[in-house]
């Protein structure tokens, strides 16, 4: 690799951790860099899957203290993520990508309704005395395992999805259900990603870069994405899913 390469891939992956730690996405900013250096498709997705990792781990130790309290939640819903980031990974080896790549934007389209409307969903059923997580218990861990496929097979904007299904499935404040998120697509890159290691092709040199620079890129992103209210927290989210649907399109 060449100087220029590495820092490139390095600021890439310094700001993917940082945005999934935040939102999620972090896929679309480090993947299209690994293309544009000439890297084969599938070779890129599975190194940098395998690159994000440590970042993944890096922002939920940052959002370790959302997290208490939630350890019921990550056994429950973390075993539907792991199934399905190993479901996921299989797939993106085995199957065409064209057919699922193409519905891609209109998951992240649902998902930012979902977390734009979430407030008005809570308040409605506050009002009703309509308890949604006793309610849907089948559905969201469900949901989780679909969400899991997703990022297994692919990644970018899986936090956004994880964020709209949680944000309107549990009762608690948004920065919790965050540091939910970072735990549960976490699992799902680190399963796709030892799979990876044992069935595809790496290339360790990008993988390495990224996972060195995910992991400080995370910490920015607990440090600072914590201290945002929600409102400003679901503006970001939707901010950053425009623009993976735009990226998506145009590619």
């Amino acid at each position: 690799m060449s100087a220029g390469e590495i820092v490139a891939i390095a600021f890439a992956g310094l700001a993917a951790g940082t945005i999934n730690t935040v939102v999620g996405s972090g896929t679309l900013i480090t993947f299209p860099v690994l293309l544009a250096f000439g890297y084969p498709p599938v070779t890129a997705n599975v190194s940098n899957t395998i690159g994000l990792v440590p970042g993944s781990v890096s922002g939920a130790i940052g959002y370790r203290r959302e997290l208490a309290g939630q350890r019921r939640r990550i056994l429950r819903l973390g075993s539907m993520s792991v199934a399905g980031g190993v479901t996921g990974a299989v797939a993106l080896l085995v199957a065409p990508s064209s057919a699922f790549k193409a519905i891609v934007p209109v998951f992240i389209a649902t998902a930012l309704v979902l977390t734009l409307a979430q407030p008005r969903i809570t308040r409605w059923l506050l009002s009703r005395e309509i308890d949604l997580e006793r309610h849907v218990a089948l559905l969201t861990p469900l949901a989780v395992f679909l969400t899991g496929v997703y990022g297994g097979y692919f990644g970018a904007a899986q936090g956004i999805l994880l964020l709209a299904i949680l944000g309107v499935a549990l009762r608690q404040e948004l920065q919790r259900t965050n540091a939910l998120k970072n735990v549960l697509a976490g699992l799902t890159n680190g399963v796709a990603g030892v799979y990876f290691i044992f069935a595809a092709h790496v290339e360790w040199g990008p993988a390495a870069i990224i996972a060195a620079t995910s992991i400080a890129g995370a910490q920015i992103g607990a440090r600072y994405g914590r201290r945002l209210p929600p409102a400003a927290l679901r503006a970001v989210i939707v901010a950053v899913g425009v623009f993976a649907i735009l990226r998506l399109l145009l590619d």
